[in-house]
């Protein structure tokens, strides 16, 4: 043990959590904002969002892959486990749309011909990079300190490992992380069993704090202040064509102005239906995405985090009320929230190792390879641009609506929690639509998209349209057209030579 984990982890505080704060005027709190706004898109990180597309299904695929002693899987045994790898579609689609990472092959001993897949030497390469970082001795202390900073904000100070597998994505963990990381850190945490503690499944085991690390018990926003526990605002950035009334301005201008009370406090005497508490609630948001590497992650994930938290309507209504500071992207079939803070020209304000191995996988994933002289992904990157045209317009109105119907959920679900089972089945619909879209639309062999199902349009358009794209194709033919009409014109002189000479032999004879 190092003399730095001596000192900051010393049985005095063990446990020991900072004492409470007194607040005048707690009876004069201020009601929450009740007006609403029109959402708006933002292109820079709607870009961070969709440039990460099957990027975590590739992943969970390749270390499934490498795990194997001969490091390649029979195509049966992918399908299997489908659903647990969160394969988009097919898996042998999913292989063969990433040439550059799978490679497809046929060994020798196979008794049917199965398929079997492994990865290029271009994946090898950037894993084995991948796995110099998890060995790392400061990435580990890195990871410790995140999951140090989560069972502190927690007011009991224990989550449930179910609720960390479905941050692991957003952390950073590595696949083994129970046996290769926190059994380094017996100081920092433990896993314990607690049956009373199950959360939503079978599984009791739960992540508990061993000692309070005042030194790790600072947000980021007293960091860059400078400060511990003084007044001062949020970063707030609108996205391009936000309009914002002035009653919101007024409102937001006074929000800022409140206490700044820390996440690692206990807010529990600020009353739910305050712009304090909700002050504070935007204040651990704040902070548990600065915890997370990439800076975002699926809005189901926070919720869930804010249900064992008991935070889980206050974290919907804060998503909503706060635009300037969270932006929801409906982006992959999915809503995830990004900190507009993390984020510059949508890119990541701060570098991280991690992040730029994840860059590295998404960069051999829209890498080009060559068979038989013919570009692989060329086509299926036409086919992902006509899906995702076609389904923009369709993702601004889902978005919307969606968030005005959440304003209203978020408000009545203070009284009862369990009123918001119906919106899981309505978001899971939502990202199963994108699958079935993929569905419609087929290839033929020279390249075309046919069989798309196109929304019906006005019939005006439509003659008008098919008589300009007539026009169009008379004054500019295409090489085919052109030749057939060479040809016929040639037949044409070769008619009218033929009867003229016809009929000049006629006039001889005669």
């Amino acid at each position: 043990m190092t003399m730095r984990r001596i000192i900051l982890f010393s049985s005095s505080n063990r446990l020991q959590q900072p004492p409470r704060k007194q607040y005048n005027n707690l009876n004069h709190l201020r009601p929450l904002f009740e007006g609403t706004f029109k959402a708006v898109r933002d292109r820079g990180l709607d870009h961070a969002v969709e440039r990460e597309k099957h990027l975590k299904p590739l992943i969970s695929l390749k270390n499934l892959i490498k795990r194997e002693p001969s490091k390649s899987l029979p195509i049966s045994i992918i399908t299997q486990n489908k659903e647990s790898l969160q394969l988009p579609f097919r898996p042998i689609e999913f292989t063969r749309k990433y040439p550059s990472v799978f490679h497809e092959f046929l060994p020798v001993a196979a008794a049917l011909n199965a398929p079997h897949i492994r990865l290029t030497p271009q994946a090898l390469s950037i894993d084995s990079d991948e796995q110099l970082l998890y060995q790392s001795d400061g990435y580990k202390e890195q990871i410790a300190n995140r999951l140090l900073k989560l069972l502190m904000i927690s007011r009991i100070h224990k989550i449930p490992l179910s609720i960390i597998e479905h941050l692991k994505w957003d952390l950073g963990l590595p696949h083994d992380y129970l046996h290769g990381v926190i059994p380094e850190f017996p100081d920092y945490f433990r896993v314990v069993h607690e049956k009373s503690r199950a959360f939503r499944n079978d599984d009791d085991r739960v992540l508990e704090l061993v000692c309070w690390s005042n030194e790790l018990a600072v947000s980021v926003m007293e960091k860059k202040n400078k400060k511990k526990g003084s007044d001062f605002e949020f970063p707030v950035q609108f996205s391009t064509g936000f309009e914002m009334d002035r009653s919101y301005q007024r409102w937001l201008s006074q929000w800022q102005k409140l206490p700044y009370v820390s996440p690692y406090e206990n807010a529990a005497h600020l009353s739910a239906s305050s712009d304090e508490s909700d002050r504070w609630v935007v204040g651990v948001l704040h902070e548990i995405l600065h915890v997370l590497v990439p800076k975002k992650t699926e809005k189901d994930n926070l919720l869930i985090l804010g249900d064992w938290l008991g935070l889980r309507s206050r974290f919907k209504r804060a998503l909503l009320k706060h635009p300037g500071i969270f932006y929801l992207s409906s982006k992959i079939g999915t809503q995830t929230v990004v900190l507009r803070e993390g984020y510059k020209r949508g890119s990541l304000a701060e570098r991280h190792p991690f992040m730029d191995l994840r860059s590295q996988y998404i960069h051999l994933m829209n890498t080009t390879i060559k068979e038989d002289g013919k570009d692989v992904k060329v086509v299926l990157a036409k086919i992902n641009q006509d899906e995702s045209n076609d389904k923009d317009l369709e993702e601004d109105d889902r978005e919307i609506r969606g968030d005005m119907d959440e304003s209203f959920e978020a408000e009545a679900e203070d009284a009862n929690e369990d009123a918001f089972e119906g919106e899981d089945d309505s978001e899971d619909d939502n990202e199963e639509q994108p699958r079935r879209v993929n569905f419609k639309t087929a290839q033929s062999s020279w390249g075309r998209v046919v069989g798309r199902v196109k929304p019906v349009r006005d019939s005006k358009r439509e003659r008008s349209a098919g008589r300009s794209t007539q026009k169009f194709r008379e004054r500019n033919p295409s090489e085919a057209s052109r030749r057939l009409q060479i040809r016929g014109r040639n037949k044409d002189v070769e008619s009218s030579v033929q009867r003229s000479r016809s009929k000049s032999r006629g006039k001889v004879i005669t």
